[in-house]
């Protein structure tokens, strides 16, 4: 019941834009990729491998980051 109440007193949120769509579209592809290389990661047996997977997490955090405004 609480929680039913503060969303009758949240502030409504303002329609997403197409280019929030687009942003939150290509935000939640980049947090599937990272998913699957840190799966890839565990899996990994060949360090080579696991090293180019690595580089690859850190270009996707950083993708996630500029996204993020940070």
């Amino acid at each position: 019941m609480e929680s039913a109440k503060d969303e009758t007193n949240a502030k409504p949120r303002p329609p997403a834009t197409d280019a929030d769509k687009k942003l939150e579209r290509e935000r939640q592809g980049l947090m599937l990729s990272r998913a699957y290389v840190l799966k890839q990661i565990e899996s990994s047996s060949n360090e080579r491998y696991t090293q180019s997977l690595r580089q690859a997490l850190e270009d996707i955090d950083q993708k996630i980051a500029r996204l993020d405004g940070r």
